[in-house]
């Protein structure tokens, strides 16, 4: 992910998990281990369609729902994977396999989250270490099921399931048909955490 996406995806988990719409440049500077400049920059597009005010001393979210479509809109997720393989085995079988340090994307964050599923699923989405899941899924020609995703220096500190905003964006930007199932469900479910 680029840097201002790893902003992006702060701005939005505090302003849908920690409902806090009120930040700074700074405090996103020192917990994302950024440069100012590099958060001030990140920050211009967001501006620019009025969906954070940016004051002397605060960075106030005035529209959640803006910046998460336009995240979405900007996503390369296919840039992110490192690593991709076919697993015999059915999804939560896999799932039960993830070694620890990963953080499930996708639809397997969906069903951790929800404790649901819209629909079935055979593709797993993972952040995490090209190593070490190589190792465990040795590499197959046949059309991968199994997807790693390149993790950045912040992604665990969410815990092991992407964030609620990480989650709408790969979902928005996967291949797969029933993506816009998961979709369509996390649309319903983050409806009134956004406003």
């Amino acid at each position: 992910m680029r840097k201002n996406e790893i902003i992006y995806r702060e701005i939005l988990y505090q302003a849908i998990e920690r409902k806090n719409r009120r930040l700074s440049q700074l405090y996103l500077s020192k917990e994302l281990n950024l440069s100012l400049s590099t958060v001030n920059l990140s920050l211009k597009a967001l501006r620019k369609m009025n969906a954070v005010e940016v004051r002397q001393r605060s960075l106030i979210i005035t529209d959640a729902k803006k910046i998460l479509y336009f995240w979405a809109s900007v996503r390369d997720l296919q840039k992110d994977i490192v690593y991709s393989t076919r697993v015999d085995l059915p999804a939560y079988q896999i799932e039960s396999q993830m070694p620890t340090g990963i953080v499930y994307a996708s639809f397997s964050a969906y069903k951790l989250k929800f404790k649901d599923v819209p629909t079935d699923y055979s593709e797993i989405y993972v952040y995490g270490e090209k190593e070490g899941l190589e190792k465990r899924f040795p590499r197959s020609d046949r059309p991968a099921n199994l997807f790693v995703l390149k993790k950045d220096s912040s992604t665990e500190k969410y815990g092991n399931t992407a964030t609620i905003a990480q989650l709408f964006v790969d979902l928005w930007n996967q291949k797969e048909w029933y993506a816009k199932d998961f979709l369509n469900a996390l649309e319903v479910r983050i409806g009134g955490l956004l406003e």
